[in-house]
């Protein structure tokens, strides 16, 4: 399929992965670090793969000002108006509508894909192929889509989407597109186990596609607030005017997710049911899923490590430093600058509060 100059992508890289800390730091996040030794960041492997949708020159990232010298060494065929730069974090409505008026200001007829920028996505062709599908769904009907991966195991640290399951097809060009009829964040364990075993859930990607004109309609009846500070800025965007009318509105922008002030709000939610080996790389847990392991199940990164009976860990150590480990069974072992994390792999859902409590206690330094 031609790449259509219509076609449109966002990828949102403003995060700073705290759950794998302490590699992802403040200063420089897991979008940014070859954590899967491929010899390519996870973001350079999101504008690969989007740059297979869309002309290059119709990508654009939003992340965090601290960031854009970041971006541009690592994608430096990107020209500077295609770097969108948050003065602060305001979860995913305000950087999406950011780019919502950029792009308005080049192409009011245009088919946006929305993505995180630190995802694996291990099959890239079915991928493609799925987007392809989405964005021909979204050109011809007014519908907020999502992509939705087919539940493997009853994963706790994903959201989940509950699709109606009717006997006629939504959309017939692509039997696959259900009518969304639930989200669930993150479950615990015993709901998960229900998810799964219904048949009718399936996690929630975080990547989005849509026509520019619906996602516009849809923050005006949802997200007002959020849509009436960025419209004041038609005709600064692409502009010298843009940095600082972006600086002055963030200041007064509210934080809020694209999936609780949208996607659960609106009526007009579709999912694309999908499996494109995809991970959202969120946790060492997930890096351990998606690593070659030693007969004993551990995965190491390091060249001088030595394991006895240890088992399913996942150890990731300075290259050259020697690191003796015994009787260690499902542990988390990294070290990164100056921290050491050990960390049991059932509780890496603490990482986030031990950053926290790290930087009341110790600055930020370690963060």
């Amino acid at each position: 399929m031609a790449k259509s100059k219509h076609n449109f992508c966002v990828i949102m890289a403003g995060g700073i992965g705290a759950r794998f800390w302490p590699m992802s730091r403040t200063t420089h996040p897991k979008q940014f670090i070859d954590i899967l030794g491929t010899g390519e960041t996870l973001i350079q492997q999101t504008y690969k793969r989007l740059k297979r949708i869309c002309p290059k020159e119709n990508i654009y990232i939003v992340t965090n000002e601290i960031y854009q010298s970041l971006v541009m060494k690592q994608i430096p065929e990107m020209a500077s108006t295609q770097i969108l730069l948050e003065p602060s974090r305001r979860n995913t409505a305000p950087c999406i509508a950011y780019a919502n008026y950029c792009i308005l200001a080049r192409d009011p007829e245009a088919r946006i894909v929305v993505a995180p920028s630190d995802h694996i996505i291990l099959k890239e062709d079915i991928f493609i192929e799925n987007l392809e599908a989405a964005l021909a769904a979204a050109g011809e009907n007014d519908w907020l889509l999502t992509l939705g991966i087919r539940p493997s195991r009853p994963d706790t640290g994903y959201g989940y989407i509950q699709y109606v399951d009717g006997k006629k097809d939504v959309y017939p060009k692509e039997k696959h597109i259900k009518k969304v009829k639930t989200f669930t964040e993150k479950p615990n364990l015993e709901l998960a186990e229900t998810f799964l075993k219904c048949g009718d859930f399936l996690w929630n990607a975080g990547i989005f596609i849509w026509s520019l004109k619906t996602i516009m309609k849809a923050f005006a009846k949802h997200l007002p607030e959020v849509d009436v500070l960025f419209k004041k800025g038609i005709g600064k965007y692409g502009t010298k005017e843009e940095r600082a009318f972006i600086a002055a509105t963030y200041t007064v922008c509210k934080s809020i997710s694209v999936d609780y002030g949208l996607m659960e709000q609106a009526e007009n939610v579709y999912v694309l049911a999908a499996d494109f080996g995809w991970s959202d790389l969120g946790t060492w847990g997930s890096l351990y899923e998606n690593r070659p392991k030693d007969d004993l199940g551990n995965t190491v990164v390091g060249r001088n490590v030595m394991l006895y009976e240890s088992s399913n860990c996942i150890v990731n150590m300075p290259k050259d430093k020697l690191v003796v480990l015994e009787g260690l069974n499902d542990y988390i072992v990294v070290e990164s600058d100056n921290v050491l994390l050990v960390c049991r792999k059932t509780d890496e859902q603490q990482i986030r509060q031990f950053v926290n409590d790290v930087m009341l206690e110790k600055g930020e330094k370690y963060v």
